[in-house]
């Protein structure tokens, strides 16, 4: 298997359980795994045998911009979701990390790992 990788992009959601974290969207860090074969691409040169990591980013910023979520480990499982289902992963860890949220903690986040069902 091989590995695309998309590391620390920020994204804004709504997430949170209390009512101040409600209030507005917080920046949220992503880094994703993706495993997929990369042999078709290799060979051809062309985008279309791959997976598009600019299309998983957009897709991913637009997504999370219309959402909201109590937890961290509710948005890991809908980004290894979508991954897995949209964009034919076969395997994916996503690693997601709230920024200052807890005074003296630079980050506080969840890493998943998913596969794809047979």
């Amino acid at each position: 298997m091989d590995i695309i990788f998309i590391e620390d992009f920020r994204a804004s959601t709504l997430i949170g359980i209390y009512p101040r974290e409600r209030a507005l969207a917080q920046t949220v860090e992503i880094s994703l795994q993706i495993g997929t074969s990369t042999a078709s691409a290799g060979a051809s040169d062309e985008l279309g045998d791959t997976i598009d990591y600019a299309s998983v980013v957009e897709r991913l910023v637009a997504e999370l911009a219309a959402r909201q979520f109590n937890l961290l480990e509710r948005l890991a499982e809908y980004v290894a979701t979508l991954l897995l289902e949209d964009f034919g992963a076969t395997w994916v860890r996503v690693s997601i990390a709230k920024l200052g949220t807890l005074r003296g903690v630079r980050r506080v986040g969840v890493i998943i790992e998913r596969g794809a069902q047979a």
